[in-house]
Order: C-alpha cells, then sequence, then structure tokens
C-alpha cells in the first residue's frame, strides 16, 4: 500500500541513501542550515530527466546563492548516477532509491501506474515541505516554482 502523499505542511520523511560519489546522504543534515530542493525523477539519461537535471544544474548557482541544496533522486544505482552526473556536469547530489522506499514514503505517485513519478518538494531549514510540484512534461515549472519558494525563504530568514 502506498503512504500517505507528502505535502506542504508535512514534516518531509528523513532518508540516509548512497550518492553519485557513494557517501551516504541524510535529509536531517542539513536541518537548520540549508533549504533543500528534493526531485524525484523517473530515470537517468533519458529525454526529460536529463532535460530537468540539466535545467537544474543551469540554475543551481541560484539556488545556492539562496542557501538551497539540490539532491535528485532516482531508483537507479549508483553507478548510473555517477555515469549520467559526470555525462551532464551536474553539480549537484544524485542519490540512489534502488528499493523505491523513498519514493514509497513520500507517496511520488507513478504515471500510467508504472512510470515513477516526477516530483519537487522544496523542505525548509526546520524540515517542513514548503512547495510541491507534480509535472511529467511541465520540467521548467520544477526549476522556476522551486526556485521562487527558496528565494522567498532565504528572504524570510534574512529577515528573521
Amino acid at each position: 500500500m502506498a503512504e500517505k502523499t507528502i505535502g506542504v505542511g508535512d514534516v518531509a520523511p528523513d532518508f540516509t541513501l548512497p550518492a553519485q560519489t557513494g557517501e551516504q546522504v541524510t535529509l536531517a543534515d542539513y536541518r537548520g542550515d540549508k533549504v533543500v530542493v528534493l526531485y524525484f525523477y523517473p530515470k537517468d539519461d533519458t529525454r526529460g530527466c536529463t532535460a530537468e537535471a540539466c535545467a537544474f544544474r543551469d540554475s543551481y548557482e541560484e539556488f545556492a546563492e539562496a542557501g538551497a541544496q539540490v539532491i535528485g533522486i532516482s531508483s537507479d544505482s549508483i553507478a548510473s548516477h555517477e555515469k549520467f552526473a559526470n555525462k551532464y556536469n551536474l553539480p549537484f547530489v544524485l542519490v540512489a532509491d534502488e528499493g523505491g522506499e523513498v519514493r514509497k514514503r513520500y507517496g511520488v505517485p507513478a504515471t500510467l501506474g508504472i512510470l515513477p513519478g516526477r516530483v519537487t518538494y522544496v523542505i525548509d531549514r526546520a524540515g517542513v515541505v514548503r512547495h510541491t510540484f507534480t509535472s511529467m512534461v511541465n520540467i521548467g515549472k520544477h526549476i522556476e516554482g522551486a526556485l521562487e519558494i527558496v528565494r522567498n525563504l532565504a528572504h524570510e530568514q534574512a529577515s528573521a
């Protein structure tokens, strides 16, 4: 049974997964320090996923300047992530959710019941989801929407 879909206002479920570098990445390690843009995508080196990863890459400095860490997550292997990241010079972390456990915990829906869905979450410094966006085709909106929220959170942080 799929777990409840994580939405705005929910605490983001923690996880520890291996990155393309082989290092373990734990979501809770960013709490209190960085906003996290966590994006679930179907598969490394496919047309839509490459377009999305490259769009995040091209906006990466803007995310970093606003105090955010971008993390891509799919069920591909560490080796697949490493190849994908190197091929497209991706400056952010890709984590391997090989059994799809984290995807299930976030309630990321499948498209047509078979393709892993494409969902972006913006998680604030307290670990609370502040934005979600789901679309298999509107890649640009994933980046634009996340960047707008990240900038708003940076502004809130600066004003606090």
